[in-house]
């Protein structure tokens, strides 16, 4: 490999000539460093990013501002490389309101083009370059200044391989008749890690609310978009105002004074006003703007057996492709498919095979078997693939 310049940009009139060579750039690659313990907003200690000609370390703590860089990003007539990029994409619109316009993430493309998925970059790097990469400095504090050789070289490597990877499976993506599919997943990937509405619905993820009426759930959505807005507000870690198991404690008990949360053990005191207020102003909500209780799915028995036969349907289909099966289907995504069927309803859009390339590619295949139209067996135990089908329609007696 072609050795390229590498330069450490420190000063603002150094960003200034680095971000012009890189609007002459049809296509970068870059990655983070940063730290996000601390705070709601990520720290960002270092950006590294990869020309065909040079290396660049931009030290965000003394270059200045980044807004030229990330404008760079967002433009979409120029291709960004990343590697398992969710938190690029979150780092690129919290300083735009914007998410990169023509994204290419290395761990999606291996995926479809045969590889495991996910990988990590150095296993990633290895499988499709023989490169072995050092490790050491993945928890390293990038706040520090200045940084040692160790994390100079370090970062460096880390976007030494996103170009010479990224020709290689754009090759065989090409090859394949992916690219389509890949471009739908990167699309998938930037609206997913950005979404417009952050905090929608995501208090439903929270553990202990099957035992919360309508009321009660009316109080964790709103403690939940509260104790949001105040973490961003004042850039504090979402665990300091208040943890996910007291907002279900305090719903519970449904407080109507400050002295009824002086019992709740591991309280923050501080916000003790604004919490009260918010749940009294979530009490009052009628009934009908409250939240619906949510029953768990009781499926018959049938569900489960039928899901497990797909599941290893899919498991042969992508090995017959090269695919990897995690990225194509979640085990929800498939038995989705199988309600609907039991149910005599329509596919469900809440699944990933009824849209895009697996609907074309994929959801067919599983189809044919769950309504009967073809049937499998045990045809090479020793095979990557070991099933092997029958039309039925060809079979049945006329």
């Amino acid at each position: 490999m072609a050795q390229v310049r590498e330069e450490i940009i420190a000063h603002p009139e150094e960003l200034a000539a680095c971000c012009a060579e890189l609007a002459k750039c049809p296509y970068f690659g870059f990655d983070t460093e940063f730290v996000g313990e601390d705070t709601y907003h990520p720290n960002l200690c270092l950006v590294q990013v990869a020309t065909p000609n040079c290396l660049y370390l931009i030290d965000p703590l003394t270059a200045g501002p980044l807004d030229e860089f990330w404008q760079l990003v967002v433009d979409p007539a120029r291709i960004v490389i990343v590697h398992a990029g969710r938190e690029e994409v979150r780092l690129c619109r919290l300083w735009t309101g914007r998410t990169p316009g023509n994204l290419f993430d290395l761990q999606l493309a291996a995926g479809l083009a045969g590889w495991t998925y996910p990988l990590g970059y150095g296993t990633l790097v290895n499988q499709v370059l023989g490169v072995q990469m050092a490790k050491g400095e993945t928890l390293t504090e990038w706040r520090h200044r200045p940084l040692t050789s160790a994390q100079i070289r370090y970062a460096f490597d880390d976007v030494r391989y996103l170009l010479p990877v990224w020709r290689r499976l754009s090759a065989r993506l090409e090859k394949q008749g992916r690219t389509e599919w890949a471009c739908e997943e990167f699309t998938r990937l930037a609206l997913n890690a950005a979404p417009e509405e952050p905090t929608t619905e995501r208090w439903r993820k929270l553990r202990g609310l099957g035992s919360l009426d309508r009321r009660r759930l009316a109080i964790v959505r709103a403690l939940y978009n509260w104790r949001e807005e105040t973490a961003a507000r004042t850039n504090r870690p979402t665990r300091t105002i208040v943890r996910d198991d007291l907002i279900i404690e305090i719903a519970r008990r449904n407080p109507t004074r400050e002295r009824d949360l002086h019992v709740v053990r591991g309280l923050p005191r501080r916000d003790l006003d604004a919490i009260l207020q918010t749940v009294t102003e979530a009490r009052r909500l009628p009934l009908e703007q409250c939240p619906v209780v949510w029953g768990r799915e009781q499926d018959p028995p049938q569900v489960a057996l039928v899901t497990n036969v797909l599941m290893a349907v899919l498991g042969d289909v992508c090995a017959r492709r090269g695919l990897a099966p995690n990225l194509v289907a979640s085990t929800n995504d498939v038995k989705l498919l199988v309600r609907a069927r039991l149910a005599n309803q329509p596919l469900p859009p809440e699944s990933l095979l009824t849209a895009g390339w697996r609907c074309a590619h994929i959801l067919p295949d599983l189809l044919a078997v769950l309504e009967g139209r073809r049937q499998l067996r045990i045809a090479d135990i020793t095979a990557d693939a070991p099933l092997d089908y029958a039309d039925t329609t060809l079979t049945r007696p006329v």
